[in-house]
């Protein structure tokens, strides 16, 4: 212990006594461990980000759809009408906390000389109970008589009431759209508000939601959303829904399909976790270029220590005294640059993700092997130049000018 904690002292002594060329050898490994930690951050940041996206849709939430790619042509009385839904609500009332036609429309909403773009999304009564994270700030929700009744109303999100009426609360008023083909005028029963997330700018512009009752969106989809009872298996559930729909529609069994909302976030996640250890994997070449620095810096250390270990070989050291002296010191370089790489990463790590307004998550088990790889790549690449110090005849090294 006593030799370790000498060579340890030595090494420490041997670095301060070349500061910058120290910290420039470090350099490689502490890009490389930065750039590791902070895209692995942001890779799970925005996995954890998009989860909770997805699960503001609802937990066990199923679409079943016509399968557009089937073989057979797909007939109209494939697709699914109001009265479907109806009955298949009545078959599955148990195993169904949800069911509507998945329709809408895109209309500009005109105020004079404003206007905006607002997607109108068909929505059963308890849609915004069930399926979202929405808050209503104005107004009320739909209430059953207005999907059965078809009334002509909708709720509208703060956006929309800021961007159009120029304040919030904006219950009662009306607008005029195209819905279904048809121009409608709408009256406004509420205002909900979202919490923003980086997904809204895909894709999205400057275009709102706003929901209707699915009555009045559309009376015919290729497309039904579903929400299955929480402590029942959605799949299990979804399949005999879908199979009832086959027979009900006298339809071959290729001409619907079910994706549950499991199913989706698992394909984001598969994808979010590649393209992160993609990016991982190329940041990491840095560290294999930094591994390089430390024992080319080594190679030049022990030639111009040549005399010194010549003195402390004939002075009594042994080949392991000499071959620990240089290994220690090159772990200390690397090992000192990955724990400034790691602390960096963290900085930028969480700047980039305030940046994207994602909620911050910090791989432990990435900084841990971070860490660790980076002492490996010290002693992997510090090893032949110790190697080749501790093999030096001291006769040779005493006569080394």
């Amino acid at each position: 212990m006593g030799l370790i904690l000498e060579n340890f002292k030595m090494a420490l002594s041997s670095i301060k006594a070349n500061k910058m060329r120290s910290f420039l050898t470090m350099l490689g490994i502490i890009i490389g461990i930065a750039s590791v930690i902070t895209i692995t951050s942001v890779g799970e940041s925005t996995k954890a980000t998009m989860n909770k996206f997805i699960s503001g849709f609802g937990k066990n939430r199923v679409m079943l759809y016509v399968n557009y790619e089937a073989e057979n042509q797909i007939d109209n009385n494939k697709y699914f009408t109001l009265e479907d839904v109806d009955y298949i609500k009545g078959k599955f009332k148990n195993q169904l906390a949800y069911i509507s036609l998945s329709n809408g429309s895109v209309s500009t909403i005109k105020r004079g000389i404003k206007e905006q773009k607002v997607n109108f999304s068909g929505a059963d009564y308890n849609y915004i109970k069930e399926l979202s994270t929405y808050k209503i700030i104005y107004g009320r929700d739909f209430q059953e008589n207005d999907v059965i009744g078809r009334k002509k109303v909708t709720i509208v999100n703060r956006e929309f009431a800021q961007a159009l009426f120029g304040r919030e609360d904006i219950v009662g008023e009306e607008i005029t759209g195209t819905i279904d083909g048809e121009t409608t005028t709408l009256k406004i029963i509420g205002v909900y508000n979202k919490e923003k997330t980086i997904f809204d700018s895909i894709g999205g512009g400057n275009q709102t939601d706003a929901y209707i009752p699915y009555t009045i969106a559309g009376s015919s989809t290729g497309y039904l959303d579903m929400k299955i009872v929480e402590n029942l298996n959605s799949a299990t559930e979804s399949n005999k829904i879908k199979e009832f729909v086959t027979r009900y529609k006298q339809a071959d069994p290729s001409t619907y399909k079910i994706q549950t909302l499991e199913e989706q976030a698992g394909m984001i996640n598969q994808m979010l976790t590649m393209l992160s250890l993609g990016l991982g994997a190329i940041a990491a070449i840095s560290l294999v270029v930094g591994g390089i620095g430390i024992m080319n810096i080594m190679l030049v250390s022990v030639t111009e220590r040549t005399k010194e270990i010549g003195i402390r070989k004939s002075l009594g050291a042994r080949k392991k005294d000499i071959l620990l002296q240089f290994l220690i010191e090159s772990i200390i370089l690397s090992g000192a640059g990955g724990i400034i790489g790691t602390l960096i990463g963290l900085g930028l790590s969480n700047i980039a993700t305030k940046f994207m307004k994602v909620d911050s998550t910090i791989s432990v088990n990435a900084i841990i092997t971070a860490v660790v790889f980076s002492f490996g790549v010290g002693i992997f690449f510090g090893l032949f130049p110790a190697n080749k110090a501790s093999n030096l005849d001291p006769i040779d090294a005493l006569r080394y000018e």
